[in-house]
């Protein structure tokens, strides 16, 4: 744990308290306590005062920065600040019985790197959270555009691009996993959650880190990705990427960065020279700028941007040996994923339409099937129903049962010109049955959806009101939906005439009801 100029441009001057562990191959800095404040490196000092106050010095007139200060004043004979193997700093309590008590500690301030024994999550009880925070630029550890966080509630891993969110892990099911080979542990209880890498290793020299770039990407102690936000463009949800509710409309499904060599002329780039912008920045500016082809850094240390612009009379020479840019195009291998959806639509669109009209013909066919089984069954049934009628009707009134070829050629299929009238169950029509007598034959309407046995039943009641000054009821008919009913044929007037219209007609009247009331 020392002072060092991590900060090497623009203020050279300038140091930061930083913890370094010496198994990484660059021995650079795990966390850092002033990464927003520098102080000057030839005055820099940590101290813990009498009042068990934690802070750092850098010249007279500068304000000290305050690391910790307890709430209640302590002894600073028993108290003391101590850089743990752990890579912790702590200050802590000591206690006569051998034991101590944390009052403050490094790993619940992390900066861009977690360490076994860190935590990403929430204290329920403070507030306090746990995250990483990217560096500005590699060289600058001022705050940088990636936060990376656990979230408890989806118990997922996120990053967050300035508050926008970028990637996510998924779900993560199991309290005790391992995730691009490191173990990782959930906890969740009333007083906490949160995330944390373990290790079970007793190898000393085994470094089990994770650490998220200034470019997004999150990266094992091999420097292996585990996750690339740095690829998330909004528009694409591959490798956890989420989309954005908002693109620019100069943007494509496809279009991303990559690191070229091109010659480029001194008229096609535009300087930035802000030290206060990162890679992140730089790369969204581009993005947003629709003039814009390519990107790189202005400053050695990482800040500041430059940008190159190039129309259709004046192209890049893209050659080895030339300046390193981020140029923007349009990705192959989205192309090349572009027209395999567009195969797989071309083959498979075909067979599901043949197989969507297979399956209705199918059907078509079973529903014939059954239609026709229906009739049968009907059919079946209808026969059966119209022989008991006809044994009922021998039985009662020697009435018959006529066939319905027999009633369409007495009534010339029913034609217009053979029908009498029109009543409210149905048309009457006039016919010659086959033994030469006139009919007049009444076709019920088949909205009536009668059964056979309603049928049946009515004709039953109609037998029992024959009588000699009624019209006689000779027979029916009954075809699959059609009823139909036979009368003898009244060439002089209707019933109403010689009802109503002939002296006699209300003692018919009176001899009809008389008969309903003797048979009920």
């Amino acid at each position: 744990m020392d002072f060092s100029p991590l900060n090497t441009n623009p203020i050279v001057n300038y140091t930061h308290l930083s913890i370094s562990d010496n198994r990484k191959d660059d021995n650079s800095a795990v966390w850092v306590a002033n990464r927003n404040q520098p102080v000057d490196k030839h005055s820099a000092v940590l101290m813990l005062n009498h009042s068990g106050v934690l802070k750092i010095e850098s010249s007279k007139d500068a304000k000290p920065i305050i690391l910790f200060s307890s709430p209640q004043p302590l002894n600073n004979n028993n108290t003391e600040a101590k850089l743990l193997d752990t890579g912790n700093f702590v200050v802590q309590q000591l206690h006569p019985n051998g034991t101590n008590t944390v009052l403050w500690q490094s790993f619940d301030y992390p900066t861009d790197t977690l360490l076994p024994g860190m935590k990403l999550g929430v204290n329920h009880k403070t507030g306090h959270n746990w995250s990483l925070v990217s560096w500005l630029a590699v060289s600058d550890p001022r705050i940088g555009a990636f936060r990376f966080e656990w979230e408890p509630i989806r118990r997922e891993l996120i990053i967050k691009e300035r508050g926008r969110l970028s990637w996510t892990s998924g779900e993560l099911r199991n309290n005790n996993g391992s995730i691009h080979n490191t173990k990782y542990t959930i906890v969740s209880n009333d007083d906490e959650s949160y995330f944390t890498i373990t290790t079970t290793s007793s190898n000393e020299q085994e470094l089990i880190m994770w650490e998220v770039l200034e470019t997004g990407r999150l990266i094992d102690r091999n420097k292996e990705a585990i996750a690339r936000a740095d690829m998330c463009y909004g528009y694409n949800t591959d490798g956890g990427c989420q989309k954005w509710e908002e693109i620019p409309t100069c943007r494509h499904s496809g279009d991303a960065f990559e690191t070229r060599e091109v010659y480029v002329s001194m008229n096609m780039l535009n300087n930035l020279g802000n030290s206060s912008y990162g890679p992140s920045d730089c790369r969204d500016i581009c993005w947003e700028n629709c003039a814009c082809n390519g990107y790189r850094n202005y400053y050695d240390g990482g800040t500041g941007c430059t940008f190159l612009h190039w129309n259709s009379t004046e192209e890049a020479n893209f050659a080895s040996g030339g300046e390193t840019f981020h140029i923007l195009v349009n990705n192959t291998h989205h192309k090349g994923t572009k027209k395999w959806i567009w195969i797989t639509v071309a083959v498979v669109v075909p067979f599901v339409i043949c197989a969507f009209i297979l399956f209705l013909a199918l059907k078509k066919r079973k529903h014939l099937f059954e239609e026709k089984k229906r009739n049968r069954m009907e059919t079946g049934m209808l026969d059966s129903a119209i022989k008991d009628l006809e044994d009922e009707f021998k039985k009662r009134q020697n009435l018959k049962v006529f066939k319905y070829t027999s009633v369409l050629s007495a009534t010339n299929d029913f034609s217009p010109e053979n029908k009498l009238g029109q009543g409210g169950f149905g048309p009457v029509y006039k016919g010659i049955l086959p033994t030469g007598q006139e009919a007049a034959i009444k076709r019920l309407s088949k909205t009536s959806r009668q059964g056979v046995v309603e049928f049946k039943n009515e004709l039953m009641l109609i037998c029992e009101l024959q009588h000699m000054n009624l019209v006689q009821l000779l027979g029916c008919c009954i075809h699959e939906e059609e009823r139909i009913l036979i009368y003898e044929y009244m060439p002089n007037k209707s019933l109403d005439f010689y009802l109503f219209g002939m002296e006699y007609g209300a003692v018919y009247l009176i001899r009809i009801c008389f008969k309903l009331e003797k048979a009920n």
